[in-house]
């Protein structure tokens, strides 16, 4: 299943790998307003494997794959974004490795950059207040020095395990979950638009006893950021505010009111930055061109 959003022909490309190895494939278009639905039918003009879920705006990712998971009716769904390219094999060593083990309710693999190195995404450690801050101060580039202390901080850098080992979140990019799970834990939180409600749901899956797992031998290209990279403040908004919705939602009580007004601060500055960034790299171009 695959949540759409002017991904142009990386949806055709992704699709294409897709339906080589799924027997069903659901797309819900967030209202695009590219030809990327065009290119699909024309690729696929006669596919009764493909069912394409138009809507009339954006909902947003959440609330985009419940109304696709709406419409499965398979055991296990495999939640795939539209820039994302499986191996050939990609999905049925998924499946073994979600069978091996009756509690488990999410498995994902490596996600991997066009250069072949992996992606932050594929195992990760949640990001608790405290993990937030020592990365915001900087103390996590002290785990050369204390690494047992710190072993948790970007784990895409450490060694691959020989065999699928258990993790507490993995990308909402690439996750194939399990339906009994789905129905006990809930469906996708709409509070988000877009970013951290993967985060979201992997918390959810662990407090009721589900595990994750993370595949290493399934590798995955991922061309990261294609949906978005048209309106980057946009998505930062987005994302900074999922961020809050995150803490807020899982840690409030777990936390010194202060280290969480502080994290609350961090990201709402770290939000600035990033806008003031963009507008001063727009403003340039504007600049350039008016030269040119």
């Amino acid at each position: 299943m695959t949540v759409n959003y002017n991904a142009g022909l990386f949806l055709t490309d992704c699709l294409q790998a897709a339906l080589e190895q799924a027997r069903h494939v659901i797309v819900v278009d967030n209202a695009s307003s590219d030809s990327s639905l065009v290119e699909l039918e024309k690729r696929f003009p006669a596919e009764h494997r493909l069912q394409i879920i138009r809507l009339d705006k954006n909902v947003g990712f959440a609330a985009g794959c419940n109304i696709g998971l709406k419409a499965a009716t398979t055991p296990f769904i495999l939640f795939l974004n539209p820039d994302c390219m499986l191996t050939p094999g990609a999905v049925v060593r998924l499946m073994q490795v979600m069978e091996a083990d009756s509690r488990v309710g999410m498995v994902g693999g490596q996600l991997l950059n066009s250069d072949g190195s992996e992606q932050g995404g594929s195992r990760r450690a949640i990001p608790t207040p405290w993990r937030s801050l020592v990365r915001a101060i900087g103390l996590h580039r002290l785990a050369k020095y204390w690494p047992r202390l710190f072993f948790d901080f970007h784990l895409h850098h450490q060694p691959l395990p020989e065999k699928p080992i258990e993790v507490e979140a993995i990308s909402g990019a690439l996750m194939l979950v399990r339906r009994e799970a789905i129905e006990e834990v809930g469906a996708w939180d709409e509070g988000y638009f877009l970013h951290c409600e993967d985060l979201d749901w992997c918390m959810r899956f662990r407090q009721k006893g589900w595990k994750i797992l993370f595949a290493p031998e399934v590798q995955v290209l991922h061309y990261k950021g294609v949906c978005s990279q048209a309106r980057p403040i946009f998505v930062a908004w987005h994302k900074h505010r999922g961020m809050v919705r995150f803490y807020q939602k899982f840690f409030r009580d777990q936390y010194p009111g202060i280290l969480m007004w502080l994290v609350t601060v961090g990201i709402w500055v770290r939000f600035g930055a990033v806008v003031a960034f963009h507008t001063i790299s727009h403003l340039g171009s504007l600049s350039g061109l008016r030269r040119g």
